[in-house]
């Protein structure tokens, strides 16, 4: 693929979003960069978060999975309906009623001081590991494609990336990402029709035809009852679905901070409803790629790689028409950048919020601006880490062990939403800390202390279940 079409096509697109920037961004102060001075639209809210809930990671993963798990992240999506469910009737009425901007504060009415810092610093070690890591992928991606031809080195491309990102942030915040998430989401669905289409086309498969062929072949089975033991069984994936929902949307500062910019509780309960609904048939999209991307790659006798991850890209970039290899890397971009965007945003708004108490603060905007400066250069250097490291499976490993600080944080919320009791606050930290470290040994050793019994994303349970047996430990008597 000509490098000098791909950077042409990203930098029209880079244009387009700092030209929304400087449009919504006029008048910002801290209640618009935090809250967007909660006049965000609901439904533009509503489809924004689609592409921030499907980040660059999964923008090429989801496809790459078809391939030995079929359709069965549909379980996983049905069950995030249902969280989102809770998230809307449970979760956002306390956060207006309450009228959080940072919604950790409530672990500090709640429980105390030490809860409270301690539920904000798992956010900001996930977000900051997150989000470093889905932009290094998408820098990777780039780096390969374009810059690597012009001999641009990779820290160069890196520092590009997050400079574009802070520029059309660093003013607007919540107020820009409302409508920038949105136009992210338009390119990253517009990317996944086209590849559709085009290898549809590519097949001579009528719609009617595809859907055929995609439930006639090995990649169209849904669900999974048989075993119980694997990590497809249907159970296992539709109770994991609810969860990783509720703690990874409901009670992550990033995904509330845009709900939180709506007007009122009852347009961000719609905003939420018909967000849930859509994902359903979004990601019913994804698999049909993946479906059609395996069919396409025995029907052409590509060899599939090593890693499921590269064949999207694989055959976007190398097999199909330049125009569906364009709108990949557009689409790769903006899933990336969606998630980027509000992870830069709302870690400057935690850091302002949960440990400089910003709002006491004579100079707060330009308290903001420093932070947010900070914390971009703070993903920088997390980066060049991971590029340093250079091993895929450390890596992997760094990003999964971050998702493991959701389980005490869904600990904190049941036991503050569903008791009454009160807990020694010094020691949260402590029981915080300990019950991801069990959780990971537990599921390093299940198939061995539980009769082959193995944990899939439902090991976020376990996590959660000892936070909140660990506070019972701790109570007040």
């Amino acid at each position: 693929m000509n490098p000098f079409l791909v950077i042409g096509f990203v930098l029209g697109y880079f244009l387009l979003l700092m030209i929304i920037a400087r449009v919504t961004s006029k008048g910002a102060n801290n209640d618009a960069f935090f809250i967007g001075s909660k006049q965000s639209p609901w439904y533009l809210v509503a489809f924004g978060m689609i592409g921030a809930s499907l980040s660059g990671v999964t923008f090429i993963s989801i496809p790459g999975w078809v391939g030995d798990s079929a359709f069965s992240y549909m379980q996983v999506v049905m069950g995030y309906f249902f969280g989102y469910i809770v998230i809307a009737t449970i979760l956002m009425p306390m956060y207006y009623r309450l009228n959080l901007t940072s919604i950790y504060s409530y672990l500090e009415t709640r429980f105390g001081y030490y809860a409270y810092k301690t539920g904000a610093s798992f956010f900001l070690l996930s977000r900051v590991v997150g989000a470093s890591f889905r932009l290094f992928l998408v820098a990777s991606v780039l780096q390969y494609l374009v810059f690597d031809t012009w001999n641009v080195p990779f820290f160069v491309t890196v520092a590009l990336s997050i400079v574009f990102i802070w520029l059309y942030t660093n003013k607007g915040g919540i107020k820009t990402i409302v409508w920038t998430d949105s136009l992210q989401t338009l390119f990253m669905l517009v990317s996944v029709g086209i590849a559709v289409y085009t290898i549809s086309s590519e097949l001579n498969l009528t719609f009617s035809s595809m859907i055929d062929e995609i439930s006639n072949s090995d990649y169209g089975q849904i669900f999974f009852f048989d075993d119980f033991t694997d990590k497809k069984h249907f159970v296992k994936q539709f109770v994991s679905g609810i969860f990783i929902t509720i703690v990874m949307t409901g009670l992550d500062q990033d995904m509330m901070q845009k709900n939180l910019s709506c007007k009122n509780i009852k347009e961000a309960q719609k905003n939420m409803f018909s967000f849930s609904v859509v994902l359903i048939f979004v990601n019913l999209l994804f698999l049909a790629l993946g479906a059609l991307l395996f069919i396409y790659a025995a029907a052409n006798q590509i060899e599939i790689p090593e890693k499921t991850d590269h064949l999207f890209p694989l055959i976007a970039t190398n097999h199909l028409p330049v125009v569906a290899g364009i709108f990949f890397i557009l689409g790769l971009i903006a899933a990336a950048y969606s998630s980027a965007d509000s992870a830069l945003t709302s870690l400057t708004t935690s850091v302002c919020v949960d440990f400089l108490d910003i709002k006491n603060k004579v100079n707060g905007d330009s308290i903001r601006k420093k932070v947010h400066v900070l914390i971009s250069f703070l993903l920088f250097i997390v980066i060049l880490i991971f590029n340093a490291i250079n091993e895929e499976s450390v890596i992997s490993a760094l990003f999964t062990a971050a998702g493991y600080t959701y389980g005490p944080l869904l600990g904190l919320y049941a036991f503050g939403l569903f008791l009454k009791t009160q807990v020694k606050d010094r020691l949260v930290p402590l029981v915080c800390i300990l019950s991801p470290i069990v959780s990971y040994i537990i599921h390093l050793n299940s198939e061995q202390l539980l009769w082959g019994y193995k944990f899939g994303f439902e090991i976020l349970l376990v996590n959660g279940l000892l936070t909140f047996i660990g506070l019972l430990i701790i109570k007040k008597k």
